[in-house]
């Protein structure tokens, strides 16, 4: 989780450092966590919540959240859970970026062989495919935090699994 901040507000020297709504965002995404754990009342919940989206700080978001297990540090062997999310981005950029070029080179082909001359209608299919590649381009930091979130949910899952069977 503190990996998500651009300053990591348990260092001394940062906690004086003003919160941004992203910083905010990362301590209220930890709380519902929590509380769809089972971790916090809902009483609980809502006042850090509170705490959370009127902080001015980095120093006021680590108490909202330093009794609750992913403020821990993480264990040995846990997965490196931003890089694997940057790989799946960089995935997600060449797949739209072949289909761009796939679906273009496809029907270029087909109205140059049949309509040559006519309007040039793969204008309007190579613009969706465009702007879908612009949008994995420009939301980058977006997809990359909710892909590394997801699996982090998908670990704690696995790890709540095997504590039940064993």
């Amino acid at each position: 989780m503190w990996n998500q901040f651009d300053h990591d507000p348990r260092v001394p020297a940062n906690r004086s450092m003003r919160a941004s709504d992203r910083d905010r965002a990362v301590i209220e995404a930890v709380l519902t966590d929590a509380f769809a754990e089972g971790r916090l009342t809902r009483d609980e919940y809502d006042e850090r919540t509170d705490a959370a989206l009127s902080s001015r700080t980095l120093g006021d978001l680590v108490p909202l959240v330093e009794d609750l297990p992913v403020a821990l540090p993480p264990r040995p062997g846990t997965a490196d859970f931003h890089a694997q999310a940057v790989r799946k981005w960089e995935a997600d950029r060449r797949e739209a970026l072949l289909g761009l070029i796939g679906l273009s080179a496809l029907l270029w082909t087909i109205w140059a062989v049949t309509m040559w001359g006519e309007f040039p209608w793969p204008l309007f299919p190579m613009g969706f495919a465009l702007m879908h590649l612009a949008r994995i381009v420009v939301n980058k930091r977006d997809i990359v935090d909710e892909h590394a979130r997801r699996l982090e949910r998908k670990q704690r899952k696995e790890l709540r699994k095997r504590e039940e069977e064993g």
